[in-house]
């Protein structure tokens, strides 16, 4: 292909294929570095039909294996030094409670909130528990006999994570080509040339960020032999239920937290003024849980025994992105870090629904990998390479 002189842009240090949160973020790290970066998006940016983007996603520590905590607690830190430098607030400080019900997983010491919590406790990352009576008292709406609650987790507001990213960009002097195609990609001396329906970019490192069109990109890279085994999913369900006017108040983010019952698949966000007008519920059976192992097996059987003063509410189901979608890893690793025989060149993909609330460690990672030659963090664990055949 014949590229007009004019088509061809100055040199880089950064060029970011896909401009999720994951390849925004990376541009907004490496452009407080001084970095020259663009970013090339296939789509467009705030696009509600995309994973990146919506009105909601929750963030939180309680996970069962400490490495992911000790980064989500690192990600809670760059979500505040995020909102200090650019006078933004993006996160709605309202708690994240694990929650269990003898009723629908008896064995409450088995439950995810106990496990997790324990954890969380032995990381020294504190840990406020409920129980039957304990919930009934501050959570009059909850049916439960346990509730540990993350004072520290919440919700972000993705549109007003996307529009202060855009604005940030925009100051940095990084452009961000919207609706502009990959074509091809060429490595050697040093540099990788890429070129696009917007033109050919010649760039010291490249970071692929694309999605479930990673492995698209991946394949124009010459020689390549990474394929990244990612596979899409989303909750089985998803519903906005709207309380009564009497009883709303009960619902908002100042009064209920973030509510998880992974036994079940279960997970609720409260309203938030101004962002969600409805409290969310969705519900998601994992694959490695069998099917009916509980008596929850949509939205409403754990409205019905869990929170039944949601049954008179109005409900509609969520049709968007707001939903969640899931992109599962073969061994349910994120995959981060540099692509094998490809000098110069970084991916960061495959986010198993939990992606979101990582977006700028992830993009700290990969800006320092792209533009310092090696970052702080010990990613080993997600190195692309392992799905590399040697």
């Amino acid at each position: 292909m014949t590229i007009e002189p004019s088509r061809t842009h100055a040199p880089l240090d950064l060029l970011v294929i896909g401009g999720g949160v994951m390849g925004l973020f990376t541009a907004y790290q490496a452009s407080r570095r001084q970095a020259r970066v663009a970013v090339i998006e296939a789509g467009e940016i705030g696009d509600p039909m995309t994973a990146s983007f919506g009105r909601t996603r929750s963030y939180r520590r309680d996970y069962l294996e400490a490495g992911y905590t000790r980064f989500a607690d690192e990600a809670v830190r760059l979500w505040t030094e995020f909102e200090t430098e650019t006078g933004a607030e993006v996160l709605v400080r309202c708690g994240c409670m694990n929650i269990a019900s003898r009723k629908i997983t008896p064995d409450l010491e088995n439950t995810y909130a106990t496990l997790s919590t324990t954890v969380l406790n032995r990381l020294g990352i504190p840990v406020t528990s409920f129980d039957t009576e304990g919930i009934a008292a501050r959570f009059p709406y909850l049916q439960a006999d346990l509730g540990d609650l993350d004072p520290v987790g919440g919700l972000v507001d993705l549109r007003t994570v996307t529009a202060t990213l855009q604005k940030s960009l925009a100051e940095a002097g990084v452009t961000v080509h919207e609706r502009t195609s990959t074509t091809a990609i060429e490595t050697g001396e040093g540099l990788v040339t890429v070129t696009t329906s917007a033109g050919t970019f010649t760039t010291r490192s490249l970071v692929i960020t694309a999605g479930h069109g990673t492995n698209d990109v991946l394949k124009l890279l010459p020689g390549n032999q990474l394929q990244v085994p990612i596979t899409k999913d989303r909750p089985s369900e998803a519903r906005y239920y709207t309380p009564p006017a009497e009883t709303r108040h009960l619902y908002t983010s100042d009064q209920m937290p973030v509510m998880a019952y992974l036994d079940t698949g279960i997970y609720l966000h409260p309203i938030v003024e101004g962002v969600l007008d409805a409290v969310k519920i969705g519900f998601y059976n994992p694959p490695d849980m069998p099917r009916g192992t509980t008596s929850i097996n949509s939205v409403g059987d754990f409205v019905e025994q869990c929170l039944p003063g949601l049954l008179e509410a109005e409900s509609t189901p969520v049709t968007d992105v707001d939903g969640c979608d899931y992109d599962l890893v073969a061994d349910d690793d994120f995959v981060l870090g540099p692509v094998p025989g490809q000098p110069g060149v970084y991916v960061g993909v495959g986010w198993r629904g939990t992606g979101y609330k990582y977006a700028p460690w992830v993009g700290r990672v990969l800006a320092e990998l792209a533009c310092q030659e090696g970052t702080v963090y010990d990613v080993a664990r997600f190195n692309p390479g392992r799905f590399v055949t040697p």
